[in-house]
C-alpha cells in the first residue's frame, strides 16, 4: 500500500475543489492514485471542515453540508477575503449570503412549527378527555335507561299493578 505525503494529498485535494473541479477519474488517471483513495481524501477533507462538494457539482447543487461549511468558513471574512474565497470556489458572494440567511432561519421555522404542533396536541388531548368523559356519562345514562326499561317490562308482565296491602 502506497503512502503519500501530506503536501501531495493537499495538492490533489485542492485540484478536486472549486474552481478547478477536476474529476476524480482524470486525477486518478494522471496521478496513478486509486479513485477510491481520492474519494476518501475528499471525504476526509469534508469531515475536517473543508468545503469539498461531491461530484464536482455547481454551487446551486451543493449539499446542505457543503453550503453550511462555506457559511462557516466565511463568517469572519471581510469583503476582500470573501471575494477571494468566492473566486477560488467558483461561487458568488450573494450565494453565500443567501445560504447564511437560510442557515440562520432554519431552526426558527422548526421551533415555531414545534410550538404550534405542541399547542395543537394539548388542545386535542383536552378534547379527547372531554369526549371520553361525555361518552362515559352517556353510557351511564344509557345503562340506567336500559335498567328502567327492564324493570318496566317486568312490571308489565306481572299485571302492571302493584299489590296493595289492603286488597
Amino acid at each position: 500500500m502506497a503512502t503519500y505525503s501530506k503536501e501531495f494529498k493537499d495538492k490533489i485535494i485542492s485540484r478536486m475543489l472549486p474552481p478547478n473541479n477536476e474529476s476524480i477519474a482524470s486525477l486518478a488517471k494522471e496521478t496513478q492514485v486509486n479513485q477510491q483513495t481520492l474519494r476518501n481524501w475528499r471525504n476526509q477533507a469534508r469531515k475536517s471542515g473543508i468545503t469539498a462538494p461531491a461530484n464536482n457539482q455547481k454551487p446551486d447543487r451543493w449539499s446542505s453540508q457543503d453550503k453550511f461549511l462555506s457559511v462557516l468558513e466565511t463568517t469572519s471574512m471581510n469583503e476582500a477575503e470573501l471575494a477571494e474565497y468566492c473566486r477560488k470556489k467558483g461561487i458568488y458572494s450573494e450565494e453565500i449570503k443567501g445560504w447564511k440567511d437560510i442557515c440562520m432561519n432554519a431552526n426558527g421555522g422548526m421551533a415555531e412549527e414545534a410550538f404550534r404542533l405542541n399547542k395543537e396536541l394539548k388542545s386535542r388531548s383536552k378534547e379527547i378527555k372531554y369526549l371520553e368523559k361525555e361518552l362515559q356519562r352517556k353510557e351511564k345514562a344509557l345503562a340506567e335507561t336500559a335498567a328502567l326499561l327492564v324493570l318496566r317490562k317486568k312490571s308489565m308482565r306481572s299485571g302492571g299493578r302493584k299489590k296493595r296491602k289492603n286488597d
